[in-house]
């Protein structure tokens, strides 16, 4: 590791090189989309973000002489270490230069860290946790992300596994690009299931977003609190979140299963505006305002962001029926073509063999790694 400086973040001009690097690390990769560079200040906020309120980070510069090579974030997330009983630490928001020794040199300062602080392995990545952007791209190079999904260099897969990390779970995104129809059994069945009582679909009230994102962080608790990595949405969290949902939504995507007048089940989609984002570059000042207005309408992309049904109602058939009330809106809108669902667990068998009834093919595979801490 000759040559090589760790650093801990202190101060504002460590900052500013923590959320530039990127756009060095990816001048020759033309898929990848910029992301605001005010919203990863928000988010890395240790002092206002909501997520910081129960976890706590390192952030870590490697350079090489005068030159930034490389970034790492140590976190732990006490939200997840009480609800599963574990010392996991974690590592995020990795961005290195082809070069084995950076990526050792920023794994070393992570997992001295975390062993300092009594953890006993650690995952990743995590940005800052599975509820926000999670997993490394290691197959999908060749299209941009959607929005919200990773996107990374061909590389990054071998500088992880050079330091002792190995795959602990892959995660997959599936896509919709061509005619939104199901097959006719399907079809059939979710139509019986529109004509039972009880049962009826209800829009997402962005006029008044406080309640539906308590309904949505009480729904998003009950669905997925037995799958693997989960962790409780904080209020605080869905209402952060809530605001840049909502800023985007269409009504029309973002809506609620009700079966007997007791929510069951959400649904969120919203428009892909990682085109808009790339045009962007990191920042919007009126130049931005400007091109929200004149590039809008050429959004023709879709990101399933949030989709489950409460436990005790799985056996009703409701995704079916969800499904094709989203299909019915998407083919009378017209503009859109193409919806991502991602990202789903690999071993997640009852949901992958549904979407791909439905028509939907794997379109990208991500993974997340672990490495035990001694």
């Amino acid at each position: 590791m000759a040559n090589i400086e760790t650093v801990t973040v202190a101060g504002k001009a460590e900052l500013k090189e923590f959320i530039d690097l990127p756009w060095t690390i990816y001048a020759d990769y033309p898929q990848w989309v910029p992301p605001l560079k005010k919203e990863v200040r928000r988010l890395l906020d240790s002092a206002s973000h909501p997520f910081w309120e129960f976890s706590e980070r390192i952030l870590i510069l490697a350079r090489r002489g005068k030159k930034t090579v490389g970034r790492i974030a140590g976190i732990i997330d006490r939200h997840h270490n009480a609800f599963h009983a574990e010392q996991m630490g974690i590592w995020g928001f990795f961005e290195c230069v082809d070069d084995t020794e950076v990526a050792a040199a920023l794994f070393s300062s992570v997992e001295s860290w975390l062993c300092r602080k009594g953890m006993t392995f650690m995952r990743g990545p995590l940005n800052p946790s599975l509820n926000y952007g999670a997993g490394l791209l290691i197959d999908g190079f060749d299209s941009p992300p959607a929005l919200m999904m990773p996107y990374n260099p061909p590389y990054y897969p071998r500088l992880i596994e050079s330091c002792g990390a190995s795959k602990e779970k892959d995660l997959f995104s599936f896509i919709i690009d061509g005619e939104y129809r199901l097959p006719e059994w399907m079809e059939s069945l979710a139509e019986r299931l529109a004509q039972k009582k009880g049962i009826h679909i209800r829009p997402f009230r962005l006029k008044d977003p406080v309640p539906e994102l308590a309904l949505v962080r009480e729904i998003f608790n009950d669905c997925w609190s037995g799958n693997w990595g989960y962790v409780p949405l904080s209020d605080h969290e869905i209402r952060e979140m809530g605001k840049s949902m909502v800023a985007i939504a269409d009504p029309d995507l973002a809506f609620f299963i009700y079966y007997e007048d007791e929510p069951a089940g959400v649904c969120v989609i919203l428009p892909d505006i990682n085109p808009l984002l790339k045009r962007f570059n990191g920042r919007i000042g009126l130049s931005g305002l400007l091109k929200i207005l004149l590039y809008r309408r050429k959004i023709s992309g879709l990101r399933a962001l949030l989709f489950g049904i409460k436990e005790k109602y799985r056996q009703l058939g409701l995704p079916l029926l969800a499904i094709r009330h989203l299909y019915e809106v998407v083919r009378n809108k017209g503009t859109y073509r193409s919806l991502e669902l991602g990202w789903t667990l690999e071993d997640n068998e009852s949901i992958n063999s549904l979407v791909e009834e439905a028509g939907a093919r794997v379109h990208k595979k991500y993974s997340i790694y672990r490495r035990s801490l001694s």
